[in-house]
């Protein structure tokens, strides 16, 4: 029989974080209503949290405590032999649903309906004595409480004053979470720190450390599933025209266009594929948003500059051209279509292909049909930015209200191994999905895109789980 969902009730100050914690803590970026306005949450409302089909954590979201000080001096004056007697004579009197109705929400939600307390802190905040006031009113209700020791990233954080002041409240247990961009393994240490104030809960509480554990595993690797599979439909990409329409510059610049577009779209779905693996909602990044990609996903991912940097990593030599691959006419005494430029990066991309895809083009070309592929330096470009993208979601908190930022980076030239063992997929332009393929029904492009996932799975970058 499974046991008894753990019950806790998210307290604190008014703007102190909870139903930001909650949202975070419960992977849901629609819990409740995220404002700088005070007492945007009026009154107790229950959220789970679901591990393998059951509810494993139901959390309370409270209002905020907004007279602390007026209401522990009320409860001091009230009969009862023991702090928590006191309590009961405040919620049963008619205060409870006059002055201090929010406050009687709160405490109610503590002695009735909850196991524990989580104490939101905004660690911001000066240690002021309605502070010191709502720690001590907690307390009376012989729950355990934790404090959650939020915005500690931000550099007027008075963590030192709030950690003193804990311990003078006689709270020592206490963790360090930022609802929005939470600390590596904060939520690991938050349950395991729970689980000494509740040693009757132990065990339960480390089944569910495991369990998110390999929740976060699993979130990981269908990200690199997401990637593999974008980058082996981008390198399957091939467009034909005749040579005839090609060299008609209106229509050579419309088919550029839209093979380009095509790469675009492969890419913005792999965004939302990312953002619903770790369960965010679709505006709430763009690659178009990234500073990585602001001004160079429209200009700069088919930039000769930027592909020519690209290309010197990758061993292909400085002239690679403007992102489009080898041509049909490679094979035909060494003649491009293309500027000069492009030559080199036209044989490296045909050479890189195998011979099937040569005799693919050389066939096109006998048959006066013209090709583009996406080349190899365009392949780097990608799986760094969606790698950045997919790193920057598992660390953000579900209460962030602004469009992701990640910081720019260089490629990273670790990758030029996975753009090497892309090149099987330029013999299958049928591996690409959509554009009239399948693209996962091929067992070879199963394994291709499993070997990319463990490989971005096992590299460097990711946060420990």
């Amino acid at each position: 029989m499974s046991p008894e969902p753990l019950r806790i009730a998210i307290v604190g100050h008014t703007n102190a974080g909870k139903t930001s914690l909650l949202r975070t803590l419960t992977r849901n970026v629609d819990f409740g209503e995220v404002s700088d306005r005070p007492g945007t949450t009026r009154h107790a409302e229950a959220i789970d949290l679901r591990l393998d089909g059951r509810v494993a954590v139901r959390f309370i979201d409270t209002p905020g405590l907004e007279d602390s000080v007026a209401l522990l001096d009320y409860l001091q004056q009230l009969p009862g032999e023991s702090r928590p007697a006191k309590v009961r004579a405040f919620l049963a009197g008619p205060e409870a649903r006059a002055s201090f109705e929010q406050e009687a929400k709160v405490l109610r939600a503590l002695m009735d309906e909850a196991d524990a307390a989580m104490l939101v802190i905004d660690t911001r905040e000066p240690v002021l004595p309605k502070f010191r006031a709502e720690i001590e009113a907690l307390t009376w209700c012989a729950k355990p409480v934790m404090p959650v020791l939020n915005f500690m990233r931000y550099v007027n954080s008075r963590s030192a004053e709030w950690h003193q002041a804990l311990l003078e409240s006689g709270l020592h247990a206490r963790v360090e979470f930022d609802a929005v961009a939470p600390f590596n393994g904060s939520e690991h240490q938050l349950y395991s720190d729970l689980a000494t104030l509740l040693p009757a809960r132990r065990q339960q509480l480390a089944g569910i450390v495991d369990a998110l554990a390999q929740q976060a595993r699993e979130r990981r690797l269908a990200a690199c599933r997401v990637i593999a599979s974008t980058l082996i439909d981008v390198a399957a990409m091939r467009r034909a025209l005749p040579a005839e329409e090609f060299a008609d510059e209106a229509r050579q610049k419309a088919f550029v266009r839209a093979f380009q577009d095509d790469v675009r779209r492969h890419a913005r779905h792999a965004t939302d594929e990312l953002l619903a693996v770790f369960a965010f909602r679709a505006t709430d990044a763009e690659l178009a948003e990234l500073p990585q990609l602001a001004g160079r996903w429209e200009d700069d991912l088919f930039n000769p500059e930027l592909l020519k940097a690209a290309g010197k990593r990758l061993g292909l030599g400085a002239m690679i051209g403007a992102g489009l691959g080898a041509v049909a006419d490679v094979a035909m005494a060494g003649l491009s279509l293309g500027a000069a430029t492009t030559l080199g990066a036209t044989i490296g991309g045909a050479a890189s292909g195998g011979w099937r895809p040569l005799w693919r083009k050389l066939e096109n070309r006998l048959n006066g049909v013209q090709e583009l592929t996406v080349e190899d330096p365009v392949l780097l470009l990608l799986v760094d930015h969606l790698l950045d993208l997919a790193r920057a979601l598992e660390q953000r908190g579900h209460a962030a209200v602004a469009r992701l930022q990640v910081d720019d980076a260089h490629v990273d030239d670790g990758l030029q191994n996975v753009v090497r063992a892309l090149s099987q997929a330029r013999g299958h332009p049928d591996w690409e999905r959509g554009h009239g393929h399948k693209g996962g029904s091929h067992a070879d492009r199963e394994a291709l895109v499993r070997q990319l996932e463990e490989r971005f799975a096992a590299g460097s970058g990711w946060t420990q789980i």
